[in-house]
């Protein structure tokens, strides 16, 4: 590869590394405030199964982007078609809905159950609205305990739609900031074919190389050094800085090798 094909790749490697961390940025903190209330909801209306299903484009279908309880890690990513399901009802109607005896109800989405084996009995289901959109639904599954659960009140209804206009704004938040994401992704696949090609070797290369070996273990010692709390990361931070800093200084030459 010649060196000015390099210096390309390079550049739009560096683009699209960029506006993809832009979105990581952007998207973690909002999944994570998601997830965060929608455990604090879920406390206040007495169960631990609850998830936040955002709309998928025009299509109508609802996507789980987040979810708690014994089936959380299964469910999040999995869809429920266009109209489906108490939760496609709600989208539809933009009416919360209460449910006592789901498999007894003509619009509940047993595939759901089916895959992850999880048995659902009562539901609480409210839209997600911002402004004059819905964006999604929320739902309460089952109560905590054994059962059989006692049903979602009318009191907790109005309990969880103050929550859900919360959650809202913030699913609307985590849409926009995807929008960066998927620009990337379609910046990717729009580019030459040769070009992937040639970025797919470049990357094979690196891989194999030593220091991309060591520069990935030294960054996993930091992730791990960081995440041990907030004292540890600052000074995890503040010692890299001072040894950017001297490394400046001393120019081309390691000041390890002194």
């Amino acid at each position: 590869m010649s060196d000015e094909n390099m210096n390309d790749l390079n550049s739009t490697l560096r683009r699209l590394i960029q506006t993809i961390d832009i979105a990581n940025v952007l998207t973690e903190p909002v999944t994570t405030s998601i997830r965060r209330l929608l455990e604090t909801s879920a406390a206040a209306l007495g169960t631990d199964e609850a998830s936040v299903l955002v709309r998928e484009g025009d299509s109508g279908d609802l996507r789980f982007l987040t979810a708690i309880g014994s089936v959380a890690d299964q469910l999040v990513g999995m869809s429920v078609p266009s109209g489906k399901g108490i939760a496609g009802f709600v989208l539809m109607s933009g009416q919360p809905m209460a449910v006592s005896d789901a498999e007894g109800d003509a619009t509940f989405y047993a595939e759901v159950d089916q895959a992850t084996g999880f048995t659902t009995q009562s539901i609480l289901a409210v839209p997600l609205r911002f402004h004059d959109e819905i964006v999604g639904v929320l739902e309460y599954v089952n109560r905590t305990g054994s059962p059989p659960y006692a049903p979602f009140t009318p009191d907790e209804i109005d309990r969880a739609t103050v929550y859900a206009d919360a959650i809202a704004a913030l699913v609307n938040s985590y849409e926009a900031a995807k929008l960066v994401r998927d620009l990337s992704t379609k910046t990717l696949g729009a580019s030459d074919e040769s070009d992937l090609a040639a970025m797919r070797q470049w990357l094979a290369s690196l891989r194999r190389s030593s220091e991309h070996t060591e520069r990935m273990e030294l960054a996993v010692l930091l992730r791990e050094l960081a995440d041990r709390g907030d004292a540890e990361r600052h000074l995890c931070k503040q010692l890299l800085e001072s040894m950017l800093r001297y490394s400046d200084e001393k120019g081309e030459v390691s000041y390890l090798s002194y």
